[in-house]
């Protein structure tokens, strides 16, 4: 999903950082040295931003991993990427594969000591499922269960396949064995609300009386966030006392060399610093591949990308190395198609749509548009501020113009509303997109994005050959035969072309040597809950 704001947003999302930095600096320059009333040495800190889009905080309605400090849900994902359980402790599953018992935790509570029952999750899903809410997510995620799409259509009342054995007892109905099934309730989607809390009004998710980890006990815009740490979560007290984001405080990098925050994303122009054995903070950072793929969409319901042809020709005018190493310095792995390298089903014998002008134009000329001259207008829809250009889209629309001779106009949609105009359709011919995984399952690439009746499916492509094929390797329950599917539906994907894969990002942090227990996960967990502070 697009989780931490999807890595295929990051470029328009830094240089976003880079202006608010500028424009905010007289007002946070003193940021850094932000005195919060709580002890900042059992504190680990972090620099960040927020979104003036309330939706983005509330788990149904989200884009992004969400708040994994203060929601929970069922089940989880350890740092390893283990499933484990979350608030149901224990869950039996039918012979036939597709009724589930969840036996919720008896120590489960919300932060205002309410204990959690099996009312309270079917209160979330159908809260989430509610027409008046307007998920693009929660089709998704909890689309499998029986009655959660009608819920959806306004066609009923309640979601018919969720039913409260008793207090601590919910059994869920899907509609058909399908082996990924719980590794979607890891979702925020998923995740459990208070009725009373969020009937407060819109403005509750500034108070939200969630059951995970950590309370939300201050949010200061612009200034910093504070989370303490719940003494009574179900899976014991995390060991650091307090989780601090201080808002627009400035550049990462620098606020990590000060010892302003103890964990810092490295931008692209410092990592060869940090990848250089002589650097002191090299020692410091933690590196590793996402299970995130780049691209941009091409709307195939919209002339010319109604076309195959059309297709292909933008996709092989795009030369993916020179894009890395020029626009990324380097620090990226080129994307062909959706599955990252480290997924399930990843393939290194896929064909791609190599880098061919030529080629590419040839086929322009086949299209129905007989070439770039027959072409209509084009727009390039992204996410930023006013006029400005990102440099990865001006990457783009640079080679196209010069390898088919096409003029693409560039437009921007503000960041924190850029995904709901998407969703809403409000976007030219291509736009920006990309993927990170929300589980390790090959079915969330290629079914969630490219399935003709998926809302993340939002380019409008459709191929009613890979729609069965990928129908029937939901239930497939043979591993081996499961990923030979997934693997022949990538290569079908690929060759029509619905989007331009462009990179598989990689992660620079930075973490101070007093922060014990922090991994790399490419898939973000609660990981604070398993990190301790020593020495701060």
């Amino acid at each position: 999903m697009v989780k931490n704001f999807k890595k295929s947003f990051v470029l328009s999302f830094l240089a976003l950082t880079l202006v608010l930095s500028l424009v905010l600096s007289t007002s946070a320059k003193t940021a850094s040295a932000l005195q919060v009333d709580i002890p900042l040495d059992q504190a680990i800190v972090y620099g960040g931003g927020e979104s003036t889009n309330l939706r983005d905080y509330d788990p149904a309605t989200t884009y992004s991993s969400g708040n994994k400090l203060v929601f929970s849900g069922l089940v989880s994902f350890d740092p390893r990427l283990n499933l484990t359980p979350d608030i149901a402790e224990t869950w039996e599953v039918s012979d036939d594969g597709t009724v589930y018992t969840f036996h919720l935790r008896e120590n489960a509570r919300f932060h205002n000591n309410r204990f959690v029952t099996a009312k309270d999750v079917i209160y979330s899903w159908e809260r989430a499922a509610s027409p008046q809410l307007a998920s693009d997510t929660v089709l998704t995620y909890l689309g499998d269960i029986v009655g959660v799409r009608e819920m959806a259509a306004g066609q009923a009342d309640h979601i018919s396949g969720l039913q409260a054995i008793n207090d601590l007892t919910l059994q869920v109905t899907i509609d058909a064995p399908k082996p990924y099934f719980l590794l979607k309730l890891t979702f925020p989607t998923a995740f459990v609300v208070d009725q009373e809390n969020v009937e407060t009004g819109e403005e509750w998710v500034r108070t939200p009386n969630g059951t995970g980890p950590y309370r939300l006990t201050e949010w200061k815009s612009f200034e910093y966030i504070v989370y303490e740490a719940n003494l009574d979560f179900y899976l014991g007290a995390p060991s650091i006392p307090y989780v601090v984001i201080k808002l627009y405080a400035g550049d990462d990098l620098r606020l990590f060399e000060t010892g302003d925050v103890d964990v810092a994303g490295v931008g692209i122009y410092d990592i060869d610093r940090m990848l250089d054995p002589s650097e002191p903070l090299h020692s410091q950072l933690v590196t590793g591949v996402d299970l995130c793929t780049g691209y941009v969409v091409f709307d195939s319901t919209q002339p010319p990308f109604d076309d195959v042809n059309v297709r292909k020709a933008f996709s092989m005018a795009f030369d993916r190395q020179r894009y890395i190493d020029v626009v990324l310095r380097g620090q990226a792995l080129p994307a062909i198609g959706p599955y990252p390298p480290g997924l399930p089903g990843f393939n290194y014998e896929l064909k791609g749509l190599d880098y061919d002008p030529e080629q590419a134009r040839e086929l322009l000329k086949q299209s129905k548009y007989g070439g770039a001259e027959g072409l209509p207008p084009i727009v390039y829809t992204n996410g930023g501020i006013g006029s400005y250009v990102s440099s990865d889209v001006a990457a783009m629309a640079e080679m196209w113009e010069q390898n088919l001779g096409v003029t693409v106009n560039i437009e921007n949609i503000e960041y924190n509303y850029y995904y709901e105009q998407i969703y809403s359709g409000n976007h030219g011919q291509i736009f920006s997109g990309g993927w990170c995984a929300d589980y390790p399952d090959p079915e969330n690439f290629a079914d969630v994005l490219f399935h003709s009746g998926s809302n993340q499916n939002q380019g409008g492509y459709s191929n009613p050959a890979l729609d069965a094929l990928l129908e029937q390797a939901r239930v497939e329950q043979d591993v081996t035969k499961r990923i030979a599917m997934y693997q022949q539906a990538e290569q079908m994907i690929v060759d029509d072309a619905p989007v331009l894969f462009t990179t598989h990002s990689v992660s620079y942090q930075l973490v101070q040597p007093y922060v014990k227990g922090f991994v790399f996960t490419p898939i973000t967990v609660p990981l604070e809950r398993y990190m301790w502070l020593d020495g701060k």
